[in-house]
Order: structure tokens, then C-alpha cells, then sequence
């Protein structure tokens, strides 16, 4: 990309509008007390969707990336923010998430009717609109730079979130997130420090022409992509997720499960397929998804031990990101026009997707398990189901999604992985896909069949359970469902910008 091709666009204002608008909240929020916040929540909330919905008509109307060039000043002089189609898509899930978890925590971090302000509801509320903020700034920018500091933004409002309860465990669990995710800061700064003394630019578009093939090239971008994988909790680096996602808040792990951990993943998309492209050697590529793999099995494997629900849920989590990483070895091809690697690079996108609703449900539902009986013991749920059907439903749904059960979209996903893994000859990633389900299918009929089950003694019910809460866990779990309406071949909006 030239300099001179980096033009703003008709409606680029949106992408500034969707970076701004929660930082104006967080701005408003500061000034109005704690317990008027929720109402600034709920103006935020719609407009924000709004926006994130603007954005993606804009991009699907003009069937081109959408441009919005900082200061007048292009690059590399200056920065833009650019939305093409995985950008837009992103952004829409993103806003769906968060509004759902908005509405959902107003059950949990509402301020007392009476008595002094509440510091939880106060923090939760600034740290949701500045994830949001960092994750729009994230899929918008352009800049390796500029993506280093909205992709710290993004772990300096994630891990407080971890530790919002104050317990013990959970401060540990954030320090531990905390150290893992300076590590990665660390070394993706070094490696970004080294493609600008190489090239004289961080800009992905004009990268995407300069880059040379040469030791010094491959050695930035490994520590680049070691730093976000510690980010993304990609197995072997996944010992900070479980702690961190069991003991957050349920609004929290929905966040953080749906939408955190997949920021530094878009980031190493961007930077293999966008800044580098065509010099992901095959050898790299099929590391990356043997990695993948790995947390795939051993990431189901160890749900299936497990004794909390939560804990489940989380190391789950670490098994579903390992799909997306089969898109390396699967989608090399994609620029080139090869029909199995555009299936693979939908069916991988269709997985981050439809993996953020259905995990963002089962963590409410997981939530609301909780707060009925105190606990979230798999062995002691027995004939919770009973009582709440529809937080049951919710689970259920988000489940046959991860498992990959037709129509959802977590079948799509894995079923246009499968066919290109067939078709390009890599047929060993096959096996590890068709067996990540069957695992999946594991752990989720063992919840289901303890939902289901009579209980061990009485059940004792500690607290209400709301039933408009149980209606927005079953609205993402339905969501979850619903992409497995996409038609089974490449996407055209995915592929906008590219």
C-alpha cells in the first residue's frame, strides 16, 4: 500500500466515534457519582451499538475497507484506523457481547438503595467501557505500535476485572495474569522495535510490501507472536486463564472468555497475514497449529476433571482458542485465491464468533448456577436444571454449540475446517478436530446429566434467580445457534479489505 492510497473514506468518522464513545463514558462516569453511573451505562450501551452496527453496513454497502486518516497525516508520517470486513465483524461482536453483559450485571453490581456507594458496580462499569474501547481501538488499527498500546490498554482494564470480588485467590489469579501478560508486552514490543529499525515503518500496509525474507525478519516476528500467544493463553502458556476466568466475576468471565483473549489473536492475524503475507513458512504455520492442537486435547482433557463448573468452563476456553490457530497451515492460500483456504479462514472466524456467544452464556449460566445454590460444585448440581430451565437451556445451547452439533455455529466452523483440512491434504488436523468434539461432548453431557439428576439431598435454593438474566444467557446461547444459519462457503464480507 502506498502512501498516497491511504485516503479516508465517507463514513471513516464512525471508527473514531466507536474508539471514543466509551472513553466519553468513562469521562461522564467520573463525573457523575457512583450511583448514577448504571444510567450513564444504559446511554452508552445503545449508542455504542448503534455505531458498531453503522460501521459494518458501511463496510458491507461500499464493499471496501472503511479509512479514517488521524490528523490529516498519513502514513507513515501519521496513523489511520482502518475497518475491513474481519474488523467490522469483530466490532459487531464485540458490541453484542458487551451489551448483553451489561444487562446482565445489573443484577450483581447494582449500588444499595441505601447506606454509602458500593466501590464494585462503580470500577465494574469504567472497566467494561475501556475493554470495549481497547478492543475497537484493537481491530481498527493499523500501526504496530499503536496496536501495542491499545493491546495494553486492553490487559490493564482486563486484569482488575479478575480481582473485582477482592478475595485472596483472585488478586493471585490477577497478579499471575498480570505477570504472563507483561512478559508478552515485553517481547512484542522488542519485536516491533526490530521491524522499525529494519523497515522504517510500523504501518501494516506499507510493511506488507517491504518485508524481506532474512533472519532478522523471523526473528521479530517469533517474538512478536511468543508474546501474544502468553497473551491468548495458547497451551503451553495457558497456566494464567483457569484461575483468572473461574474466579472473576460471572460478567467477567464472559468478557474476558468471549472477547479478551481473542484481541492478541486478531493481532497475530494481522501481523502473519496483513504485515508478513506469504512469509509464514510452512514449518511456522504447522507449529502454531500443533500448539493449537495441543490445547485443543489437553484443554479437554482436563475440563473433564474437573470439580467446579467454572473451572470447567474456563479450561474449555484454553481447548476452543486452539481451533482458531488451524487457520496458519489452512488459509496460506487465501490471498492466492485457492477455494479450500477461504473455507478455512471463514470457518475460523465462524469459530471466534460463535465460540464468543456461547462462552459468554455459559458463564451466566454458570453464574446464575451459582448464585442459586452458593456453589458451583459439578457433583452437587444435581436437579438444579429443574429449577432453572431456562439457565439450563442456555448451557445446553451454548454446549452443542462448542461441541460442533448441527445447525449451530460452532458446526459450521468446525465442519468448513474439516473440509478444508481434506482437501489440502493436512488430513492429521482432521483427527485432532473430530476428537477435540468428541472430548467436548464429554464434559458437557457430564454438566447436562448432573443438571438433570435427582439431587443427593433436598435442594436448597439461596438466592433469586432473575429471570431477565436468564433471558440474556439464553439470548447469546441462541445467538451461538443462529451462525450456524451462514451458508457452509467462504464469506464475501470477510473477505472485504483483503
Amino acid at each position: 500500500m502506498s502512501v498516497a492510497a491511504v485516503t479516508a473514506t465517507t463514513e471513516g468518522y464512525l471508527l473514531v466515534l466507536a474508539i471514543m464513545w466509551p472513553v466519553a463514558g468513562i469521562l461522564v462516569a467520573l463525573v457523575v457519582n457512583g450511583r448514577n453511573i448504571e444510567r450513564v451505562a444504559y446511554i452508552v450501551l445503545p449508542i455504542g451499538f448503534a455505531i458498531a452496527t453503522a460501521v459494518v453496513m458501511a463496510v458491507a454497502q461500499g464493499g471496501q475497507s472503511q479509512i479514517y486518516v488521524v490528523g490529516g497525516w498519513a502514513p507513515p508520517l501519521g496513523v489511520a484506523l482502518r475497518a475491513d470486513g474481519i474488523s467490522a465483524a469483530m466490532m459487531m461482536t464485540t458490541a453484542m457481547v458487551i451489551c448483553a453483559t451489561g444487562l446482565f450485571a445489573r443484577g450483581e453490581f447494582v449500588q444499595p438503595a441505601e447506606g454509602p456507594e458500593a466501590r464494585a458496580p462503580y470500577v465494574f462499569w469504567i472497566l467494561l467501557f475501556s475493554i470495549w474501547s481497547a478492543l475497537n481501538a484493537l481491530v481498527l488499527g493499523s500501526d504496530l505500535f499503536n496496536l501495542y498500546v491499545a493491546l495494553e490498554l486492553l490487559t490493564f482494564a482486563a486484569v482488575p476485572l479478575v480481582c473485582l470480588k477482592g478475595q485472596k485467590e483472585t488478586i493471585e489469579a490477577a497478579l499471575r495474569y498480570m505477570l504472563f501478560a507483561l512478559i508478552g508486552s515485553v517481547l512484542y514490543l522488542l519485536g516491533a522495535v526490530m521491524i522499525y529499525g529494519l523497515y522504517g515503518t510500523l504501518d501494516i500496509g506499507l510493511l506488507s510490501g517491504r518485508v524481506r525474507a532474512e533472519p532478522a525478519t523471523w526473528i521479530a516476528a517469533a517474538l512478536m507472536t511468543v508474546g501474544l500467544l502468553a497473551k491468548t493463553a495458547l497451551f503451553p502458556l495457558h497456566l494464567w486463564l483457569p484461575p483468572a476466568h473461574a474466579g472473576a466475576p460471572a460478567p467477567g468471565s464472559a468478557i474476558l472468555s468471549a472477547l479478551v483473549v481473542k484481541g492478541s489473536f486478531f493481532l497475530i492475524v494481522r501481523i502473519w497475514f496483513d504485515a508478513m503475507p506469504g512469509h509464514l513458512s510452512f514449518a511456522a504455520a504447522q507449529l502454531l497449529a500443533a500448539l493449537g492442537a495441543g490445547a485443543i486435547l489437553v484443554g479437554s482433557v482436563l475440563a473433564l476433571r474437573q470439580q467446579r463448573l467454572k473451572l470447567m468452563i474456563a479450561y474449555s476456553t484454553i481447548a476452543q482458542l486452539g481451533y482458531l490457530f488451524f487457520i496458519f497451515p489452512l488459509a496460506t492460500g487465501f490471498a492466492a485465491g485457492i477455494v479450500w483456504s477461504g473455507l478455512a479462514w471463514t470457518g475460523s472466524w465462524m469459530q471466534l464468533f460463535s465460540h464468543a456467544f456461547a462462552k459468554a452464556a455459559m458463564f451466566m449460566a454458570a453464574g446464575l448456577i451459582a448464585e442459586a445454590l452458593g456453589h458451583d460444585r459439578i457433583a452437587d448440581l444435581g436437579g438444579i436444571g429443574r429449577k432453572l430451565p431456562i439457565t439450563m437451556f442456555a448451557f445446553a445451547l451454548s454446549g452443542l454449540s462448542l461441541i460442533g452439533v448441527p445447525p449451530s455455529g460452532g458446526f459450521v466452523a468446525k465442519w468448513l475446517l474439516l473440509i478444508a483440512t481434506i482437501n489440502e491434504g493436512q488430513w492429521w488436523w482432521a483427527a485432532v478436530i473430530v476428537v477435540g468434539g468428541l472430548l467436548a461432548g464429554g464434559y458437557i453431557f457430564m454438566v447436562l446429566g448432573r443438571l438433570l439428576a435427582d439431587p443427593l439431598s433436598p435442594l436448597v435454593i439461596r438466592g433469586a434467580v432473575s429471570r431477565s438474566r436468564e433471558l440474556v444467557a439464553l439470548s447469546l446461547a441462541v445467538c451461538a445457534v443462529l451462525l450456524g444459519l451462514v451458508p457452509l462457503q467462504p464469506s464475501d464480507f470477510l473477505r472485504i479489505g483483503r
